[in-house]
């Protein structure tokens, strides 16, 4: 059993296993498009989302859920944030290929219905759909009885899932594959005000273990005021403090002509394991001046007794995104985001060497 095994009772390695073998098996299937309307391109292996070609368009397309995230809104009761994770899971893979999104279609899989559920749900879709500039197209309500699951003092259990799909951006010729990062490129993180959708499963077995069965409840005793929660709330209501969608920010930058050559989405695997899916050409990173962990993220890292290289694999401990542009261009991209109202920052440069090394509060971490 590998290290990371061990926290969330999961193995992130096998998961990035079986995650390649099912796209094995997918791109077994691209030739049924070949030279026809659906072509699907055969050069983002490893990217956050995929093109297929209709003609002249070159559109994107991603599908995604919010993950063990539902449990805490079961928990608290409050549905409307949870839109804001769905599009984001699905909006912010379409820009970091280039890709600006523009229709998404959700399935829900419930247990038993629940009318007030299910309009707080979508009233919160709508909202974020409206801040990211997004259609809903299509949908699905499916009640599967007792096929669905979740904590059995929930108003309703369900599963939400979406496929989003987006158009290249006019500026980029090809989608943003990191085929042409370079060494000397430098790095500009955008900071993430909440654990977005990722890393559930190891928060709330840590809140489980310290706190029992009704965690959620436990009070969040931060004396500090912070983007996620302060003094008086609790463990549930920081958890389940919704995503922030990048998409609609780094838009603006290409919109502005500001050069963009790869970008990450960084959910599950952390910063090491989504990075390095688009830095090809044997090139590496040097993260120096990361935004700091959430102070929600660096407690629980603190109460599981999570070592630092674990808890950079699991939670995103601050930063959203990557995105790799020029260094004379970076202070300018991070000012385009700031004035659109994220934090974003210069936060490193890449490598000619393979690897992804950061130098962040708890010290230096070293990723092959």
């Amino acid at each position: 059993m590998s290290s990371s095994q061990k926290p969330a009772g999961y193995d992130i390695d096998l998961g990035n296993e079986c995650s390649r073998n099912a796209y094995a098996w997918s791109k077994k299937t691209f030739a049924n498009r070949t030279g026809k309307p659906g072509e699907a391109a055969q050069d983002l292996d490893g990217g956050f989302a995929n093109e297929i070609r209709f003609g002249n368009a070159r559109l994107g397309i991603s599908s995604d859920g919010i993950g063990t995230k539902i449990e805490v809104a079961e928990r608290v009761g409050k549905f409307d944030t949870l839109g804001y994770d769905l599009v984001a899971m699905t909006a912010d893979d379409l820009i970091v290929g280039g890709f600006v999104p523009t229709n998404l279609s959700n399935i829900i899989d419930v247990n038993t219905l629940d009318y007030d559920v299910i309009d707080e749900m979508m009233r919160g879709l709508h909202d974020a759909c409206n801040f990211a500039g997004v259609a809903i197209t299509g949908g699905e309500i499916a009640e599967l009885g007792n096929r669905i699951g979740g904590w059995p003092g929930a108003r309703m259990n369900f599963n939400w899932c979406s496929t989003a799909i987006g158009s290249l951006h006019p500026s980029l010729e090809r989608p943003l594959s990191g085929a042409s990062v370079q060494a000397g490129q430098a790095v500009v993180a955008i900071q993430s005000p909440s654990f977005r959708s990722n890393g559930f499963s190891l928060a709330r077995r840590t809140l489980q273990n310290l706190f029992g069965d009704n965690w959620h409840s436990a009070p969040y005793d931060g004396a500090d005021a912070t983007p996620h929660g302060s003094a008086g709330h609790t463990w549930g209501e920081v958890l389940l403090a919704p995503s922030l969608i990048y998409s609609p920010g780094v838009a603006k930058v290409l919109d502005k002509g500001l050069p963009l050559y790869a970008a990450a989405h960084i959910t599950g695997g952390g910063i090491a394991d989504n990075f390095k899916r688009v830095l090809k050409n044997g090139v590496g990173a040097e993260l120096t001046n990361l935004f700091e962990p959430l102070p929600a993220m660096q407690k629980l890292t603190e109460l599981a007794g999570i070592t630092p290289a674990d808890a950079y694999l699991y939670w995103n401990m601050g930063n959203g995104m990557l995105l790799v542009t020029d260094e004379a261009q970076a202070e300018a991209i991070a000012d385009s985001l700031r004035a659109d109202g994220y934090q974003a920052q210069v936060a490193g440069r890449i490598t000619a060497e393979a690897g992804i090394r950061l130098k962040v509060g708890a010290g230096e971490l070293t990723y092959a």
